[in-house]
């Protein structure tokens, strides 16, 4: 596979340049906006296109972030399943996400969908429960840690959303205090209400092996055992491992 993504230095500065000069925000109307939007895009990936794919989603990456509307932007492999590759973002506003979609490096990755994919990219809208901030999005890791990001997927029976969502709102602030905690949010889908996705960062295994045994986990898991479709941990655990941003 020959094909090339990679933008030049100088072309990746000019395009961000734009971004910076139409898309920047004060920090006081980001704060503010309540309609932000979360998307989840999920690829699978040909073997033959996967070094490409992933040049092109890091290129997305890189002028997502300096995209004054944007909260934040990550790409992922499955650990498990390395064919599969993600892209998280938020944004603060539907505007900004589509604008980006104009820019050069989504149309590649558009351009390389064509070829690359085993079936068609499946893209989610989420609405965060609870959202943070930007500048909390953007938490980094300490240099000595080793992140782990973690998406669960449930499937809430129908009627136990609101409960599910209860839970959830007593445990979360205990949950984002942990100290080995980055980032964790829960959303649910935007068109099927007993659909949720948690966002789950942590600064290393151990710490994530300390949150499954953490005393305010145990409603949630009381939920999941008794109040979903279908046990999470076997399907709907992804365990990630980053493709960092172009630099």
């Amino acid at each position: 596979m020959n094909a090339k993504t990679n933008f030049s230095p100088a072309r990746l500065v000019a395009w961000c340049m734009m971004l910076l000069g139409m898309g920047s925000l004060p920090a006081a109307a980001e704060e503010s906006d309540k309609t932000h939007i979360a998307v989840l895009t999920r690829y699978e990936v040909k073997e033959a296109y996967q070094e490409a794919f992933r040049d092109a989603l890091k290129n997305y990456v890189a002028l997502a972030l300096l995209n004054g509307h944007n909260m934040m932007a990550e790409a992922y492999a499955e650990q498990d399943q390395p064919s599969v590759l993600w892209v998280v973002e938020r944004w603060n506003n539907q505007a900004g996400f589509e604008g980006n979609a104009e820019l050069p490096p989504s149309k590649a990755i558009d351009l390389l969908a064509e070829n690359a994919l085993s079936k068609p990219a499946e893209r989610t809208y989420l609405r965060d429960l609870e959202p943070v901030s930007r500048k909390q999005w953007r938490t980094a890791a300490n240099p000595a840690d080793r992140p782990l990001t973690i998406m669960l997927f449930v499937d809430a029976k129908s009627g136990t959303e609101q409960r599910f969502r209860d839970v959830y709102h007593q445990a979360m602030p205990k949950f984002r205090s942990e100290p080995g905690v980055i980032n964790y949010q829960l959303s649910q889908f935007a068109d099927d209400s007993t659909r949720f996705v948690t966002y789950e960062r942590f600064r290393n295994e151990a710490a994530f092996q300390y949150h499954l045994n953490f005393p305010p986990i145990q409603p949630v898991i009381d939920y999941l055992n008794t109040s979903i479709r279908k046990q999470p941990f076997q399907t709907g655990l992804h365990r990630l491992v980053a493709i960092p941003a172009a630099q």
